[in-house]
């Protein structure tokens, strides 16, 4: 019974395993294409479906560790898939990609935006920029334990190469590009606001 049980497991746990990885892979040839084909703008209207969905599946993982399919901890799974999934669905679909093209839709569409929408347009990033870089910040500092403990994506000497990567030190590196990332965007984004607010009170 235990070695049908553990054949079961596996073979359930490659379809899973399988079948996100094709929506994940699904998601970059889509976003290449539509980055080819029409440019920036574009990609976010590709991905967007096959995006939910590979990143929704994820929740399975925090599953699978509450029952304990997988040795992965939940105390280590749960904030990373919650934080994924709340930039997924919290952020990017509910906030800002309904108002940006809203925002557009009517300005192109009639011309001119409603002033509520201009300022939704320019005042939602207030609090989705510090959410949004918080979640990020947060995901890569949970991992960087495990990304230390696997060794993962490292390469080390001596090789025919004579060079070296280090996965955990290249994480640590990417949380340093925030500290003057972020207060830019923000700063930049308020300036935006100011820009475009000022031109709503003269009219």
């Amino acid at each position: 019974m235990a070695g049908i049980l553990s054949t079961v497991k596996r073979i359930y746990l490659a379809i899973y395993n399988w079948a996100v990885f094709s929506g994940w892979l699904q998601v970059l040839i889509f976003a290449i294409k539509a980055l080819n084909e029409s440019g920036p703008a574009a990609v976010y209207d590709a991905v967007e479906k096959p995006l939910q969905l590979a990143q929704t599946a994820a929740i399975l993982e925090i599953i699978h560790g509450l029952i304990g399919l997988v040795r992965s901890p939940v105390s280590a799974t749960l904030p990373q898939i919650g934080s994924r999934l709340f930039v997924t669905w919290g952020i990017l679909y509910s906030f800002p990609e309904i108002i940006r093209y809203s925002f557009f839709g009517m300005k192109e569409a009639l011309g001119f935006t409603p002033s509520w929408l201009l300022w939704l347009r320019y005042s939602t990033f207030l609090l989705l920029y510090p959410t949004g870089i918080t979640s990020e910040v947060g995901l890569i500092y949970i991992a960087l334990p495990y990304i230390k403990a696997s060794e993962k994506y490292c390469f080390r000497m001596p090789n025919k190469w004579n060079f070296s990567f280090d996965y955990y030190f290249a994480s640590i590196g990417v949380l340093g590009i925030y500290v003057p990332g972020s207060p830019h965007m923000y700063t930049y984004m308020l300036g935006q606001r100011k820009k475009a607010l000022s031109k709503l009170k003269v009219e």
